[in-house]
């Protein structure tokens, strides 16, 4: 399908979008993004009938012509499942009575003072209010803090005179989704449930189980909510602690990959994390704060959490200054030089650049005065963090011109050996190339 028939298709779609989805549906997946798409194609596929309902229009025209805009759903999974009707899109919230069950999958970011932004669940939940119906079932899988779903979410519904456990039920579940991967989707990564009551959990877990290999009910929501936070405060953690191992043998002059890989060989009481740039993504990044802000409310201090916060952060100044340093070597400055970038999305091979590094290693360079180019075979432009760039056409005559080449995202489009002997200087924050 060309850009053009898409483009038309599209207009259509929005045109006609009541119409098309004005049958009973069985699901409702409210906020269509990373974790909502495939959620809702995971149910179409086992033959339950989902409707996708999110605020960007073009979004849901897109979906109702089987055009993908997440890379980890390809077009051709999405317009078989439109066709027969068990995917649809929308922006009308009155689709919501008639459904069995509502997923609620919108975003959960943290504010500028890094509080949790609820915004996004509030909104949804006051759209299910006066829409909800008896005997549905409320799943709320955003990541969030514990105690979101019970004194957040519950005396919301519950202002519909409905009564919880009994008229309606309510779950928390953490979605699991890591983009790019292909061994664990949606379907087969065991998915954590925990209900407001035994009822919620028993009929959540019910539905769940038509498109979910696997589901682990847990005794409450704060104990799934809790799960997901752990989960990647576990990574956030351990990553910090690789981190600053990386620091402490440049330290020593020991090569901090090689006692990594030495260390991995222990069969046992050892799990293998490498240094980096620093933290990506939507979840290792923000995660752990909405635990440390939930911790503070208590009066306590996530110390682990604050600290290893503190080192991933540092991570884009202390590849700049490795920069700084290598362009010291031969006598040149950083303010000035030309600096290739490789990579802006936080990990290889996808698209998603929230929280990459790579943007603050770029914003770093560019405030120190360094001419900053990127490319990224996945992310051909960006407009964050106050920049606005567009990838380089030509990576043979990038490389060729950098005064420093500098590896943040080690996807696999990129030939290592050809980058190592075309770069003048190279630092690899990777440890992917075999000048490091």
């Amino acid at each position: 399908m060309g850009l053009l028939t898409v483009q038309i298709c599209i207009k259509m779609a929005i045109a006609t979008m009541s119409i098309k989805i004005s049958n009973r549906r069985r699901m409702a997946v409210i906020g269509m993004g990373y974790v909502g798409l495939p959620l809702g194609v995971t149910f179409a596929e086992s033959g339950i009938s989902v409707v996708g309902i999110d605020v960007n229009a073009s979004k849901m025209a897109r979906l109702n012509v089987g055009d993908s805009y997440i890379e980890d759903i390809e077009s051709s999974r999405l317009i078989p499942l439109v066709e027969q009707g068990l995917l649809a899109g929308s922006t009308d919230f009155d689709l919501l009575p008639s459904v069995e069950a509502i997923s609620i999958c919108v975003p959960t970011p943290l504010s500028k003072t890094r509080d949790p932004d609820m915004s996004y669940v509030v909104s949804a939940t006051e759209q299910i209010v006066p829409r909800l119906s008896k005997g549905q079932v409320i799943v709320l899988e955003s990541t969030t803090y514990p105690g979101t779903t019970r004194d957040v979410i519950l005396p919301a519904l519950e202002k519909s005179g409905l009564k919880v456990g009994k008229d309606f039920y309510l779950a928390y579940s953490p979605e699991r989704v890591d983009p790019g991967r292909e061994d664990f989707t949606t379907k087969n990564t065991p998915k954590v449930l925990g209900g407001v009551t035994p009822a919620c959990v028993e009929k959540a877990k019910t539905f769940y189980e038509k498109a979910i290999d696997t589901v682990v009910p847990v005794s409450s929501p704060e104990t799934a909510e809790m799960v997901k936070l752990l989960e990647n405060t576990f990574r956030a953690v351990n990553i910090g602690l690789v981190n600053e191992v990386l620091l402490m043998c440049e330290k020593l002059g020991v090569d901090a990959w090689e006692v990594i890989d030495a260390a991995a060989t222990k069969p046992f009481g050892f799990m293998k994390f490498t240094p980096g740039p620093g933290l990506g993504g939507h979840c290792i990044p923000i995660d752990p704060h909405y635990l440390s802000w939930k911790l503070k409310t208590l009066n306590y201090t996530a110390r682990f959490i604050e600290l290893a916060s503190e080192v991933n952060t540092s991570m884009p100044e202390h590849w700049v200054k490795k920069v700084q340093d290598e362009l010291n070597e031969y006598s040149k400055a950083l303010k000035g030089s030309k600096i290739l970038v490789l990579g802006a999305a936080y990990k290889k091979d996808i698209s998603d650049v929230r929280e990459s590094p790579a943007l603050d290693i770029m914003s770093l360079l560019l405030e120190k005065g360094s001419l900053v180019e990127y490319h990224d075979p996945h992310v051909p432009s960006f407009k964050e963090h106050g920049m606005e760039m567009e990838s380089v056409n030509d990576l043979d005559k990038a490389l060729g011109e950098a005064d420093c080449v500098v590896v943040v995202t080690d996807h696999s489009f990129y030939d290592w050996d050809e980058i190592s002997s075309r770069s003048k200087l190279l630092v690899d924050t990777r440890h992917v190339t075999w000048r490091v």
